[in-house]
């Protein structure tokens, strides 16, 4: 393994130079700009028709957090209002309204009935205090709603109270309305909307059980997630020792596991018979919120254990016809479970590269929303008029009242609209985006880059000491990162940027696919569809080539061309080994997370539902069982492969080192294998040279 002073710093320097220059100069722009002109506010906070934030401190709306439309009946979907692009005046309250009621009836009865218009006049424009002009002229104006129905906030927006009695669709209990026009209407006028609507509560009520469920779970969820880690951790221990026997306990634990959940989808389906209802189908009932609904049919179980025994009879067939390799794969990860023995600390360094992901993340996310909210108030002419030519024009509130169009549309408006602007800055915010896209995709890329090459240059140090493990460096994670940081900073960086653009290539595929859909012809679906297979294919070779790229630039020290280069012959060279050893390797490190995983999730499955007698009265009361389970499955699966990640990048270097190996010694005097014995003799070489000390 190459010594620091062989490494060649040119190639790095320059590279670092020119990452640092880029960076510097397009987090400044993008930073700067984006933090200048944007305003994060606009994502929480509703804006009214003057631009003004609702609930915004030390402003006459600081107690006013909702949002008010006047007329909902404009309003076309429930994703029109959130877009704050509703044609009706929009008004910043401190509540919803509670209760039925006109401005007609209350100006009719405002002199003996002087609440009523007190309440009613909470909803008009601030400083209207003038009951006694015409219904006409107020409604021209918009200075007070035709009408206030009973509502609720939601995204701080007041949203009328839709439930459904007996069948019949009502707000607060009343199937009509006075719309405040003169005319009675039913409540099924705002069908449209309220469809929309009463998605959108159903998933705030499904949002706010979820929520419940992690409150009351979320210590259960943690020692969930700790147990995966110590199972995790053990077997890695484990296999310093018994890898061979682990693995078979890995594969036969997975096909018991998947073995349990036939057998359990059959029982259930034979217990769901007869019952009533357990008969319909799932388009029959169509989409249900209460993911319950689906357990109680038998279809659903029924495609649970066909899907299951399907994934029973691959994973059986790879055994047969895989069964010798896998012995072959097996001696590699003893060898690999050698090294991590030796180099325990290799296990906990995907926390490093956890951490540095998520700050690269964070910093994405900051940015794009500030990106996402730049840009200035935007007025448009709001009239009532559908002939007027002036609507829908932008204006400005200041001068508005001093132009021809409220001669020319009696009652026009000059309203907020949305956030923008035409200023150079604004038109490119798009372009942005990507440039920030694109830093995020090359720092994260970076960093995956810098684990790998950190933990193969530890695992390289293991396989090139001649006397192990007495010639193993005495720190090589620490002596393997600082020589990733101070000499191959700049190759690691190249290869990071190689990849991040062909992933944004992906990413702008996949805008342009989502944006023509529906537009497009037969031969533009082909062609985006082909361009995507490709970018995709072309993701994966060059992550498979840096990553053997990384290993080779931890042993020669060489730059990322060079290095990329070597390694790919190295690795043609070797196919047939590559194609069995490796992915075999990649396969039962795979049943392993798998075996973690889900013994981890059986056992959470068992505590939730309350079947494990002795902790029946420890488990909480759920209302989806189903939210902790599914976060201690993945969140399992997610740990495990942190561990065994590491796991298969000391396979991957020592089966490379193994190969650099065979071409480099012939296992004589002068040029003595550097393998160990076992490995040696299990890849069916010649015995070692009695010289050459192996541990």
């Amino acid at each position: 393994c190459g010594t620091g002073k062989e490494r060649s710093c040119i190639f790095s320097l320059l590279l670092v130079i020119s990452l640092l220059f880029f960076c510097c100069r397009v987090n400044q722009m993008l930073g700067l700009c984006a933090w200048v002109h944007g305003d994060p506010r606009k994502v929480v906070y509703p804006t009214d028709s003057y631009g003004q934030f609702c609930g915004q401190k030390d402003t006459l709306n600081e107690n006013k957090t909702i949002l008010f439309y006047f007329n909902i009946l404009k309003c076309a979907s429930p994703a029109v209002l959130i877009n704050l692009q509703c044609p009706t005046t929009q008004l910043c309250v401190s509540k919803c309204p509670d209760r039925f009621a006109t401005y007609i009836d209350v100006q009719a009865s405002y002199r003996y009935k002087p609440d009523h218009w007190n309440y009613f006049k909470q909803f008009c424009k601030p400083g209207f205090n003038n009951p006694r002009k015409s219904v006409a002229q107020v409604l021209r104006d918009e200075d007070c709603p035709s009408m206030i129905i009973p509502s609720r906030p939601f995204l701080k927006r007041c949203f009328p109270d839709f439930s459904t009695k007996n069948g019949v669709l009502t707000v607060a209990n009343q199937t009509t309305f006075k719309d405040g026009r003169g005319k009675t209407r039913n409540v099924t006028d705002l069908r449209e909307a309220a469809n929309g609507i009463n998605i959108v509560l159903d998933a705030r009520s499904v949002g706010m059980k979820i929520f419940e469920d992690y409150a009351s779970s979320w210590y259960w969820i943690l020692i969930g997630l700790f147990i995966a880690m110590v199972v995790s951790l053990l077997f890695l221990v484990l296999l310093r020792f018994t890898a061979g026997v682990l693995f078979w306990i890995f594969i036969f634990g997975v096909i018991g596991i998947i073995g349990y959940g036939i057998w359990h989808c059959y029982w259930e389906y034979s217990h769901l018979k007869g019952i009533p209802g357990s008969d319909l189908t799932v388009y029959d009932i169509g989409f249900q919120t209460d993911f319950r609904v689906y357990l109680q049919l038998r279809q659903t179980w029924l495609a649970f254990m066909i899907i299951l025994c399907i994934v029973e009879v691959i994973i059986i067939l790879m055994l047969i016809f895989l069964r010798n390799r896998i012995r072959i794969a097996i001696a590699l990860l003893k060898e690999g479970s050698r090294a991590i023995g030796y180099i325990m600390s290799t296990l906990f360094y995907p926390i490093v590269t956890f951490l540095l992901i998520a700050i690269c993340i964070s910093y994405w996310a900051v940015t794009a929303v500030f990106l996402a909210t730049s840009g200035e108030p935007v007025y448009k002419v709001m009239a009532n008029q559908t002939l007027c030519k002036y609507a829908n024009l932008s204006c400005d509130p200041e001068t508005f009242n001093t132009t021809n169009v409220t001669k020319l549309c009696p009652g026009a408006q000059c309203t907020f609209a949305f956030y923008g602007g035409e200023s150079l800055y604004h038109k490119y915010i798009f372009i942005f985006q990507l440039a920030n896209a694109f830093v995020f995709l090359w720092l994260v890329n970076f960093a995956i880059a810098l684990g790998q090459c950190t933990l193969a240059g530890a695992f390289a140090s293991y396989y090139w000491a001649f006397r192990k493990p007495a010639d193993i460096p005495l720190w090589p994670l620490f002596s393997s990162f600082g020589r990733a940081i101070r000499y191959h900073t700049g190759s690691l960086a190249f290869g990071a940027l190689i990849l991040a653009i062909v992933q944004l290539v992906r990413v702008i595929l996949e805008y342009l696919d989502h944006k023509l859909k529906g537009t497009q012809n037969s031969f533009t679906r082909f062609l985006l569809c082909c361009l995507k297979c490709c970018f995709w294919c072309l993701e994966k070779f060059l992550k498979f080539i840096n990553r053997n790229a990384y290993i080779m630039i931890a042993i020669y020290g060489k730059n990322f061309c060079t290095s990329a280069k070597e390694a790919f012959f190295l690795l043609m060279r070797n196919v047939v080994r590559v194609a069995v050893l490796d992915k075999v390797t990649d396969f039962l490190l795979f049943l392993g997370k798998i075996l973690v995983a889900g013994g981890v999730g059986v056992l959470a499955f068992f505590f939730f539902t309350q079947r494990i007698p002795v902790f029946a009265k420890e488990a909480p009361t759920l209302n989806y069982y189903w939210v902790p389970l599914l976060t201690v499955i993945i969140g399992s699966y997610l740990v495990a492969h942190g561990f065994f990640s590491v796991y298969a990048m000391c396979v991957d270097t020592l089966f490379l080192c193994f190969c650099e190996d065979l071409e480099r010694n012939d296992g004589s005097t002068a040029k003595p294998y550097f393998m160990s014995a076992s490995l040696h003799r299990i890849l069916g070489k010649k015995e070692l040279s009695p010289k050459k000390a192996v541990g």
